[in-house]
C-alpha cells in the first residue's frame, strides 16, 4: 500500500467519524424535540370548545389489618358538560335519591354504608376538570418536574415515545420535608408522533420518621390513559393506588375514573 493510499484511508476515516458524530447529534436532537413537541400539544388542547361527557368513580377504602380492618366501597356517576362559560355538574334525580335515602340511614346507625356518597367524595371540581380538559394538569406537572431523558417505546402495540421525568422533594409539603428520610418520584409520558398523550404514570415513594419513635411510609401509584376529541384532551382512565402507615395505623385506598363522551 502506497503511502497515498494511507492517507486516503486516513481521510475516509475521519469523515466517516465526522458523520457518524452529525448523525449522533442529529438523533439527540430528535429525541430532545419530544419534550418541546408534547408542550406544543398540551398548548393546543385546552378544550374551549362544548362537551358532554359521563365519569364513573369507583372508589375503595380499607383501614386497619385483619379481622379490625374496616373496609368502605363505592360507585356513582355524574353528567360533566364543559366550554368557555365553565364546568356544569349534573346530578341524576335517582343519585340525588340514593344520597337522601344513604343520609337518612345514618340518622338510624352512625355505622350504616353510604357507598354513593363514599364515591362522589372523589368527584370534585378540579378532579372532573381534568377529566374532559386534561391538558393544563399534565402541564403543570412536567413544569414542576426535571426532565430526564426521552426513548422509542410502544403503547397499545403501537410505536411511541417515552418520555421520563424525576420529582423532587417539593412535591411534599415544606413543613413536612424535615421528617423525610426517603423520597422517590418519577412521571413518564408516552407521547404519538405529533407529541400528543397517549398515557402517564405518575409515582412517588416517601418515608421518614417523626418526633423520633414514630416511622412511616406512603406510596402513591397512578396510571393514565388519554384520548382527543376536538380540543379537549381527554383523560379517559385514571386509576390512582395509594398505601400509608405509621404510628400503629395502616390504610389503602383505590379510585378508578372513567369517562364516556356524550352526544
Amino acid at each position: 500500500m502506497t503511502e497515498r493510499d494511507v492517507a486516503m484511508q486516513r481521510r475516509i476515516g475521519v469523515q466517516g467519524l465526522a458523520v457518524a458524530g452529525l448523525f449522533g447529534l442529529l438523533c439527540g436532537a430528535a429525541r430532545a424535540d419530544g419534550l418541546a413537541e408534547l408542550n406544543a400539544a398540551l398548548a393546543r388542547l385546552q378544550g374551549q370548545m362544548p362537551i358532554k361527557a359521563q365519569v364513573e368513580s369507583k372508589t375503595w377504602r380499607r383501614e386497619g389489618e385483619g379481622k379490625a380492618a374496616e373496609e368502605d366501597s363505592g360507585q356513582a356517576t355524574v353528567a360533566v358538560e364543559g366550554g368557555p362559560a365553565g364546568l356544569q355538574v349534573l346530578y341524576s334525580k335517582e343519585v340525588l335519591a340514593k344520597v337522601e335515602a344513604e343520609q337518612r340511614a345514618k340518622v338510624k346507625d352512625t355505622k350504616a354504608k353510604a357507598p354513593i356518597g363514599f364515591a362522589l367524595g372523589e368527584m370534585k371540581a378540579t378532579e372532573l376538570r381534568s377529566m374532559v380538559s386534561a391538558a393544563d394538569t399534565l402541564s403543570r406537572e412536567i413544569e414542576e418536574a426535571v426532565f430526564s431523558g426521552e426513548k422509542m417505546d410502544s403503547y397499545k402495540g403501537k410505536p411511541a415515545r417515552l418520555l421520563s421525568f424525576t420529582l423532587s422533594l417539593d412535591k411534599v409539603p415544606e413543613k413536612d420535608r424535615k421528617y423525610v428520610k426517603k423520597f422517590e418520584g418519577g412521571l413518564e409520558v408516552w407521547i404519538a408522533a405529533d407529541g400528543t398523550p397517549l398515557a402517564s404514570h405518575f409515582h412517588v415513594d416517601v418515608s421518614g420518621r417523626a418526633f423520633v419513635v414514630i416511622s412511616f411510609t406512603q406510596k402513591t401509584d397512578e396510571t393514565r390513559q388519554y384520548g382527543v376529541s376536538g380540543d379537549h384532551l381527554l383523560l379517559l382512565r385514571k386509576e390512582s393506588k395509594n398505601a400509608m402507615s405509621g404510628a400503629g395505623e395502616k390504610v389503602e385506598s383505590k379510585v378508578v375514573k372513567t369517562l364516556q363522551l356524550q352526544s
